[in-house]
């Protein structure tokens, strides 16, 4: 019983006495100072309190000694020590921000944060005295606060210090390193993306009906950061594309048709069309977006291109269309080029699509072209030459003999029917409509399904193709002549020969020529008209006429006059228009012509079917064109020259009287006509009078240096002036003209070397050149310096002969004279003295 009571006897020390405060730190409110002052007597006894008895008191503990009070205190201290210290490692210990910093699982499961600790010395919150006396300062919470604060701000700045001086620490050879791993990465990682386009493209290659959904995978290429697998993910696309597109136009199924019960295999054939057909749809989508990137204009555009010279029939074919016709008067030549052979393969390829293509692309060209006011390139309209038309179409449809006959009996039968037949047959009627329903959904069936094209069909589109041409066509005509009358007026007058001002006039009488007889007889006067004006005709009167033609070239005017001529041959039996004006025309053109500047096959042309394919022309005229054809071919090159003779060859076979020319009568030809006088300079070859004059040209041809010229110069000047004689061309123009610009090119006119006197030397004239040439020959390569000096010499040696030559003319010619002097002295003396004497004897 005694242990236990002593268990159980427990210290119980006196509370805590409360810190010491300095009075310095000891902060009285004015209200509390106030209070005290007013009220003295009451806080006297304050004063006057013995403080020692009242803390013996307090700390005193019944029934204990001092020795053990004194034990129980220094534990108390001692406690208190270790609580102070564990504070002080709390403030110290800077806490860092969970977000900032990785959590820590321990062996136990928590999860706790890692903490920084830092040293603070010096201004610590405990203060030794040297007696052994601790004072404790305790500190409030907004002080603990504000010191964590500053604590993190330091530790963030220095975390920035750290990570400059690592910047600046840095290496060059790190920085080259990080830009080499960058490198190898990027192209790791290009490589990766190329194998699996690759491999996805294999994949759709061999089985596209269960790897369909690889074509949106492949189209996320398309949306990538690397220009390069962008390019990739394009070109790859289009060969899948090209590929797997099928050979009809997709029809997604309605809303109906959905919701019908299918089998398994229409299933997987209804989801497989509609993702080829949305992922091309995207397909083109970014096409189009990437078209209007420089980087990606090229790419995009050939992929268009490409598309539609592949699969003209399939859905989206208008957008593409679009896109193409957009870019045929393109100013990038890649481009124009691109867009005009995918048009030419519409228009070439209509087997492909049926036509239909082909008459959506003429028509929006002829949109283009009117949007752009005739201002593109002549590439935009000289695709309408690609076109092709059938002669068969214009031909109105002949209705069959058995409709007419089955007509015939049906009429024959109705006339003979009693009325008492008549409601027998207003019964089968109702089967006979039903039948006719029937039988025209199975013609609508059979011609969807046979590749035949209906007549009437491809009768309206060649009608529809053939009036957006002629459009295109008449409105460059008109824009042309507005143009032209307009700069007139603004300017006075027009240079000839202005380039440029009209590039689509060209290619609009190329395909005029080409397209002249499927032109409606309605319209062909209005053409005839306009192209008097554009051609300069000199019979008529029109001021405006004559400025519009200022203003174009030589070759377009000439252009004009050959068109005119294809519509009337096209259209001889309908047409009684004068052509005179174009002759006219064509006369003061042959000396406008100048080799550089125009085209050499627009003049032969025009010189072949004017002069040399036309019917027999009035003698004037012919004679005109002879004599002016011949003066021509002493003015320019040897290819143009041949065919004006082989012209003018054919002109006096057929005009038998402007062989006259050929006489060298000293008053000129034999048959000089209503006018004697040849008047080279006049306008009008009716009024030139070219038959009094002579051919004196043919002769300087002969001499020609080119051996074919003076060959047919010579075989003209012998033509007879017989009317039995009959020639035959054996080339036209256009063939000599072509034969003469090849040879022209690699040909060498021989040079007649004089023989050389037995008198020279042997190393002088043309025996030193050939000893040259024969050097050159037999080794095959000499120095340069060798054959410099070696001609130099032959050459003084020849200026050597000529000067020799001139002074031996100059001597015979001065001694000549001085003979001649000393005979007129000699018979001038004779008469002088017979004066004198006759005189003397006067005298």
């Amino acid at each position: 019983m005694g242990k236990k009571n002593k268990q159980k006897q427990k210290i119980i020390l006196p509370p805590e006495l409360p810190p010491e405060v300095p009075d310095d730190e000891i902060e009285v409110s004015d209200e509390d100072l106030q209070f005290v002052n007013e009220n003295l007597d009451y806080a006297g006894f304050v004063s006057g309190l013995d403080t020692t008895s009242i803390t013996k008191h307090v700390t005193r503990v019944a029934d204990l000694k001092e020795d053990a009070l004194e034990r129980l205190y220094e534990r108390r201290l001692q406690k208190k020590k270790l609580k102070e210290k564990e504070e002080e490692e709390k403030e110290s210990r800077v806490e860092v921000d969970r977000v900032d910093a990785l959590p820590v699982k321990s062996l136990d499961g928590q999860v706790y944060y890692r903490t920084l600790a830092e040293k603070k010395g010096g201004d610590g919150g405990e203060e030794e005295d040297g007696g052994g006396n601790k004072g404790i300062v305790r500190l409030t919470k907004t002080e603990r606060r504000a010191k964590l604060k500053k604590s993190k701000k330091e530790a963030k700045k220095l975390g920035k210090q750290v990570e400059n001086t690592e910047q600046v620490e840095a290496t060059p050879q790190a920085a080259v390193l990080a830009e080499v791993k960058e490198d190898i990465t990027a192209e790791a990682t290009f490589e990766t993306k190329k194998r699996k386009l690759a491999e996805l493209g294999i994949a759709l290659l061999a089985d596209p009906e269960s790897n369909i959904k690889s074509l949106k995978e492949m189209l996320q290429f398309c949306h990538d950061d690397d220009d390069a697998i962008i390019k990739l993910g394009l070109l790859s696309l289009l060969a899948v594309f090209k590929d797997i597109i099928p050979g009809y136009r997709i029809r997604l199924p309605t809303e109906k048709e959905l919701e019908m019960k299918v089998s398994k295999e229409v299933k997987k054939m209804r989801f497989y069309e509609s993702t080829l057909l949305s992922v091309y749809k995207s397909y083109l989508q970014k096409l189009v977006l990437l078209e209007k990137k420089s980087k990606f204009q090229h790419v995009a555009v050939r992929c268009i291109c490409t598309l539609l010279e592949a699969v003209p029939h399939f859905n989206f074919r208008e957008s593409l269309l679009a896109a193409v016709v957009k870019n045929i008067g393109s100013q990038d030549d890649v481009i124009r080029k691109l867009s005009c052979s995918a048009i030419k393969s519409i228009f070439v390829n209509e087997g492909k699509h049926g036509g239909a293509a082909t008459v959506e692309a003429v028509e929006l060209i002829a949109d283009h072209v009117k949007a752009h006011n005739c201002q593109l390139h002549p590439d935009a309209v000289e695709v309408f030459i690609s076109l092709s038309f059938h002669e068969d179409l214009r031909k109105p449809e002949e209705p069959d003999k058995e409709s007419k006959v089955k007509y015939k009996k049906n009429r024959k039968r109705k006339n003979v029917e009693e009325p008492s037949q008549l409601q027998e047959s207003d019964r089968k009627r109702s089967k006979k409509e039903l039948m006719a329903k029937m039988r025209e959904e199975v013609t609508a069936d059979y011609k969807s399904a046979v590749f035949t094209p209906d007549v009437k069909e491809q009768r309206k589109m060649q009608s529809d193709m053939l009036s957006a041409v002629f459009e295109t066509y008449f409105r460059i005509l008109k824009h042309v002549m507005q143009s032209t009358a307009a700069s007139s007026q603004a300017n006075g007058t027009l240079v000839a020969g202005e380039s440029g001002a009209h590039p689509l006039l060209a290619p609009c009488l190329n395909g005029l020529g080409k397209f002249t007889h499927f032109i409606d007889l309605d319209y062909i006067g209005d053409l005839m008209n306009y192209l008097k004006k554009l051609a300069a005709g000199g019979s008529s009167s029109d001021n405006s006429s004559e400025k519009c033609a200022k203003g174009l070239t030589v070759s377009e005017r000439l252009q004009c006059c050959i068109v005119a001529f294809k519509v009337m041959r096209s259209n001889l039996d309908a047409l009684n228009v004068d052509l005179q004006g174009f002759f006219v025309q064509l006369y003061n053109l042959i000396l406008e012509y100048r080799p550089g500047r125009d085209q050499g096959e627009v003049l032969v042309e025009a010189l072949k079917i004017m002069l040399f394919e036309d019917r027999q022309h009035d003698m004037q005229k012919a004679a005109a064109f002879v004599k002016r054809l011949a003066t021509f071919s002493l003015c320019f090159g040897s290819a143009e020259s041949m065919a004006a003779l082989v012209t003018l060859k054919q002109l006096l076979q057929k005009n038998v009287k402007c062989r006259n020319l050929l006489e060298n009568d000293a008053g000129g030809g034999s048959v000089s006509g209503s006018i004697a006088k040849y008047q080279p300079y006049a306008t009008d070859p009716n009024l030139s009078g070219a038959l009094a004059s002579v051919l004196w040209e043919l002769n300087l041809l002969c001499k020609h240096y080119q051996p074919a010229i003076s060959t047919i110069a010579s075989s003209i000047s012998t033509m007879s002036t017989s009317h039995n004689q009959v020639y035959l061309a054996s080339t036209s123009p256009q063939q000599a003209f072509r034969e003469l610009s090849l040879e022209q090119e690699s040909f060498n006119p021989k040079t007649d070397l004089r023989k050389s006197n037995n008198k020279r030397k042997r190393g002088s004239g043309p025996s030193r050149l050939a000893s040259i040439e024969e050097s050159v020959n037999s080794t095959g390569s000499l120095d340069e310096d060798e054959l410099r000096k070696k001609l130099y010499d032959h050459f003084s040696l020849l200026r050597d002969f000529k000067e020799s030559e001139k002074l031996r003319t100059e001597l015979d010619r001065t001694t000549s004279a001085l003979q001649l002097y000393e005979e007129y002295k000699q018979q001038k003396k004779k008469p002088a003295r017979r004066g004198i004497k006759i005189g003397g004897k006067g005298v």
